[in-house]
């Protein structure tokens, strides 16, 4: 090295012990790692990253004792980047309040983060590739309850040939957590009148209430 790179070198060094006796230390220090929402929005692992508009990590309350689970983002919630806010989302907002919750003190995420082309169900290599993202949050908000909303997240957690009309009304457990399978808000918007499916849901979220002390 030449000696101007020496001395450049040199009072480089010099100003960094200078901001560390000051206790500048900030200056040392690494950078943060980056969170599991925001690796989310900056994920490439499928081929539902180059059709998407926005991925779709999630909301809600970082502790929450209830969270929400369904399969994958729509069309609405492909647009806005959060999820369940189409029709079938102002459902679950309903539920959720009836529950005496806000939606911010649950948290609400998918399965798969972005939405399958045509709004079909998530193939095994979209769920396998966006399971850590999901496994990762549970244990950072670490619910009492989860709801699983439909058949793709009850089988993620719920290995059965049965489906969810059978599955749900009883806890299911996962690890120390409890998981409640009930119907997709989707599926009770398409069967609007069918009170008896709605009937069903309050049942299972009763059940969900009284566990959590809201009853």
């Amino acid at each position: 090295m030449d000696r101007k790179t020496d001395r450049f070198l040199a009072d480089i060094e010099e100003n960094l012990l200078f901001f560390s006796e000051i206790g500048a230390r900030f200056l040392l220090k690494e950078a943060s790692p980056p969170s599991v929402e925001e690796r989310i929005l900056n994920c490439q692992k499928c081929p539902l990253a180059s059709t998407r508009t926005k991925a779709v990590p999630g909301e809600g309350s970082a502790d929450a004792d209830l969270m929400f689970i369904g399969e994958a983002p729509g069309r609405d919630e492909n647009i806005q980047g959060r999820p369940f806010v189409g029709r079938a989302g102002q459902l679950l907002t309903k539920i959720i309040q009836a529950m005496n919750y806000r939606r911010e003190d649950v948290y609400i995420t998918n399965i798969v983060k972005c939405r399958p082309p045509n709004n079909r169900e998530p193939n095994r290599e979209e769920t396998e590739k966006c399971k850590d993202y999901l496994f990762e949050q549970i244990a950072n908000i670490q619910p009492k309850v989860i709801v699983t909303l439909g058949n793709v997240p009850t089988h993620f957690f719920i290995p059965s040939k049965s489906g969810v009309t059978t599955l749900r009304g009883t806890f299911h457990p996962f690890e120390e957590i409890l998981v409640m399978p009930t119907f997709h808000p989707s599926y009770l918007v398409r069967n609007e009148s069918n009170r008896l499916l709605k009937k069903m849901v309050w049942e299972d979220m009763k059940k969900v209430m009284a566990y959590l002390g809201k009853s």
